[in-house]
């Protein structure tokens, strides 16, 4: 079990057959649409915010403000990290370098939950956003976007950008629409924001507690969760010392704007706390305006929740080519993993996460958001260890982007991440936790017995 605080050695030895390299074809802007588009602002807005609505009310602002302003720290660590380990891997390949190998295969588990799990459950929604045009079933719709996220991500990372990029621009719109409309018909004053209240079972208003939103935070972390995204880029954004922690600062920067406004905006101009609480953002929209503008904001929710498809199949897909490359697996699978198309992109490792995605579609995937939470806190959690010994040994002096205020910024966020994880539900912890056990147990039978020749987290050099 030293495996688990050792560090792997500085200079990590490249795993054996000549691992392949993904391609340097994007800069900050390109990076930052695609990341953009992994938060995706919108379909954040409209799929996962109104459940916030439903159990926080006017809280729900504050909570999100809050997971904002923990993200800040969370980046500076992706930001130090990302530079100092430019690895397609992401956290796993950060964490296994500064913090050992088992707490890197962990990491890896918990982003392979998040990664899995998230992409089907927002693809679901587009039926609903769909529907002033065309009823469809939301598994099959889901499905639907699903498949075609997957044949997106077989392309050049280039053409995606491009692709993701119209989208985003039209889910901005569709954000910025709400947040005029909201502030145009707006019920309440700026003192509602924190009066914390939320719409009871028998319609009167209930006070929010602060466990309440200590709770909530696992979600709103979630919210913005996307601007991780730029690490698992960092080997295909040209010079990624640089460009990585500027994506990632952008991201976030960007992406909470857009999520916050229409958030404050929707609190002030719900006609009551009932209506609030039913989160229906899409009938807000029409009781402000028209059908007509509804229905434009709804199709724009729908591209907005493709474009999210897109960009996390590119991301599921490059962690699963990292893992591959690393030799996780037997040699058989990785094999078939770590294989590259005619456009630079791994496409086995793609129609991997693309295809069952569209599956899981046809799952009941209720309780997962939960999970999705608890995920999301514990991986950012072991980060920030990872954070706290990026400047030891050989790492002090290597060239990277540097957070301000270490190691106060991660000794901190540790104690917090901690404690938000300690008030989750005991159901969402112990699916968790089991899965973790599984993933320790594979790594206790497999990995380690092979360490010579498994789980070779390798750090390729900049060209």
């Amino acid at each position: 079990m030293t495996d688990t605080l050792r560090p792997v050695e500085a200079a990590l030895p490249e795993a054996p057959d000549s691992p392949q390299k993904l391609k340097r074809s994007i800069g900050v802007v390109g990076g930052t649409l695609l990341t953009l588009s992994c938060v995706t602002p919108a379909s954040t807005l409209f799929v996962v915010v109104p459940d916030l609505f439903g159990s926080l009310g006017t809280a729900t602002v504050l909570t999100i403000a809050i997971g904002s302003l923990l993200c800040i720290a969370v980046a500076f660590c992706y930001s130090e990290l990302g530079t100092l380990i430019p690895s397609a891997g992401g956290e796993y390949a950060m964490v296994s370098t500064l913090a050992g190998r088992l707490a890197g295969w962990l990491v890896f588990v918990l982003s392979l939950l998040v990664v899995m799990i998230v992409p089907p459950v927002i693809a679901m929604g587009t039926a609903d956003y769909l529907a002033p045009v065309v009823h469809l079933d939301p598994s099959m719709a889901g499905a639907g976007v699903m498949l075609l996220a997957t044949l997106a991500g077989l392309l050049d990372l280039r053409a995606n950008a491009w692709i993701t990029g119209v989208f985003l621009v039209l889910e901005v719109v569709a954000a910025a629409v709400v947040a005029v409309l909201g502030f145009a018909h707006s019920e309440r004053g700026a003192g509602s924001l924190v009066s914390l209240q939320v719409a009871g079972a028998d319609g009167h208003p209930d006070t929010v507690t602060a466990m309440l939103i200590v709770s909530g935070l696992a979600i709103a972390l979630f919210v913005t969760q996307g601007f991780s995204t730029a690490v698992y880029l960092s080997e295909e954004l040209e010079n990624p010392r640089r460009n990585v922690a500027r994506t990632v600062l952008a991201t976030l920067a960007i992406s909470s704007v857009i999520i916050l406004v229409p958030v404050i905006a929707i609190t002030l101009g719900a006609q009551d706390l009932s209506t609030l609480t039913g989160g229906d953002i899409g009938t807000m929209v029409t009781t402000w305006s028209n059908s007509a503008v509804g229905t434009f904001v709804s199709l724009c929710v729908a591209l907005a929740i493709i474009n999210a498809g897109i960009v996390m199949v590119i991301q599921n897909s490059r962690v699963l080519f990292a893992s591959a490359r690393d030799k996780a697996w037997p040699t058989p699978i990785n094999n078939v993993f770590a294989k590259l198309g005619r456009f630079g992109s791994p496409w086995v490792a793609t129609l991997a996460v693309g295809v069952p995605g569209a599956l899981l579609c046809f799952v009941n995937l209720d309780t997962l958001y939960g999970i999705t939470g608890v995920s999301v806190t514990a991986m950012y959690l072991l980060v920030a260890v990872a954070a706290l010994l990026s400047r030891k040994g050989p790492h002090r002096h290597t060239p990277a982007w540097r957070m301000p205020l270490w190691p106060a910024m991660p000794i901190l966020l540790i104690a917090v991440l901690a404690y938000i994880l300690s008030q989750q539900e005991t159901a969402y912890l112990l699916w968790t936790g089991g899965i973790t056990t599984a993933a320790t147990l594979y790594w206790a039978t497999y990995l380690r017995p092979r360490r010579d020749t498994r789980w070779l987290v390798s750090i390729p050099t900049e060209d």
